[in-house]
């Protein structure tokens, strides 16, 4: 079973993470700090919600969830961004801090 896939033994939360969005990257990643946002690398453009969309998806991949368990909360044209994941808070705690110090 995934980390933060619902099981009846876990209380769901939904943890919400800032991001920074790097569009037009040459390569994917999430990983490092930008400000203290969890940085994200996407090769999409910032054109028709292409780069949020790719950004979604990298997230959910990266915390090991669904890509249903990953939410958009505020600004959907802009680079710094609110994302909720829903899953086992302490695991998505302990899974970003990981993320936070790759580079």
């Amino acid at each position: 079973m995934l980390p933060g896939t619902p099981n009846a033994n876990w209380p769901l939360a939904m943890t919400r993470v800032r991001v920074h969005v790097h569009p037009a990257n040459s390569r994917e990643h999430v990983g490092g700090d930008h400000d203290g946002a969890l940085r994200v690398r996407v090769r999409a453009r910032a054109i028709n919600g292409a780069a949020t969309d790719r950004v979604l998806e990298l997230m959910a991949d990266a915390f090991g969830v669904h890509r249903r368990q990953v939410q958009l909360v505020r600004s959907t044209t802009s680079r710094d961004k609110l994302i909720a994941i829903e899953g086992d808070p302490e695991a998505l705690s302990a899974r970003l801090s990981i993320l936070r110090q790759e580079r």
